[in-house]
């Protein structure tokens, strides 16, 4: 078993009440208010300028080129990323005036000043696993829900994103790129401190759900 896998079997109650959330069940079935899921996307543009920052915090906690270059290649994709939601945004009536002048919501500040505190305090692996919930759990979630995907589902691109061959991928990189900081990175010593890093942000990422479905601030 992986680490992914082995985090994930230790915190299985939270990873389902991220996974497995009102506003994901809702968002699949086509029925989650479309308020709520402009105020996530609102939302979700001011999380990437944070999850931008959290890879440049990469960089700077590798220890080789090749860590450096996979940290701000990522970081150079978000960046390119926050434009696109940008441009998503409007498509649901959001200018990009709005986006960017909108409150930053308190579930939204705690999840992304926890990643960035676990990784500033810790090293490369302990910021990598802080991050895993997102980056992992879009990609279940993106595959759970394609089969509910079609032609007239209003949420039909949210879900065509994360379920792509593209997304995946990028799924699967993390997951891999987890085992190999353990191997250089950990031992056993370690497993318990990276359990509760991991149980913490999987938490706060099903606060970030709850955050857009009662789309409170």
């Amino acid at each position: 078993m992986g680490l992914f896998e082995e985090l994930k079997a230790a915190c299985a109650a939270e990873w389902s009440s991220y996974t497995e959330h009102d506003f994901v069940s809702q968002l699949g079935a086509g029925t989650l208010p479309l308020e709520s899921f402009k105020h996530y996307l609102a939302q979700d543009y001011l999380f990437l300028i944070h999850f931008a920052r959290a890879y440049a915090l990469a960089a700077y906690k590798s220890e080789s080129v090749a860590d450096i270059r996979a940290a701000s290649t990522t970081l150079a994709r978000i960046v390119d990323e926050t434009s696109m939601h940008l441009r998503y945004c409007e498509d649901w009536g959001l200018t990009p005036q709005q986006v960017e002048a909108m409150p930053e919501a308190k579930a939204n500040m705690a999840y992304t000043r926890f990643v960035l505190e676990a990784g500033m305090a810790g090293d490369l692996l302990d910021l990598c696993v802080a991050l895993a919930p997102c980056v992992v759990g879009y990609a279940e979630i993106g595959q759970a829900l394609a089969a509910e995907r079609h032609d007239d589902h209003p949420y039909r691109n949210w879900i065509g994103t994360y379920s792509s061959s593209e997304y995946q991928d990028v799924g699967r990189s993390a997951v891999a790129r987890l085992d190999e900081l353990m191997t250089r990175r950990g031992g056993p010593g370690r497993l318990t401190g990276l359990t509760e890093t991991f149980r913490r942000a999987t938490r706060l990422e099903a606060d970030f759900w709850q955050m857009g479905l009662n789309r409170v601030l």
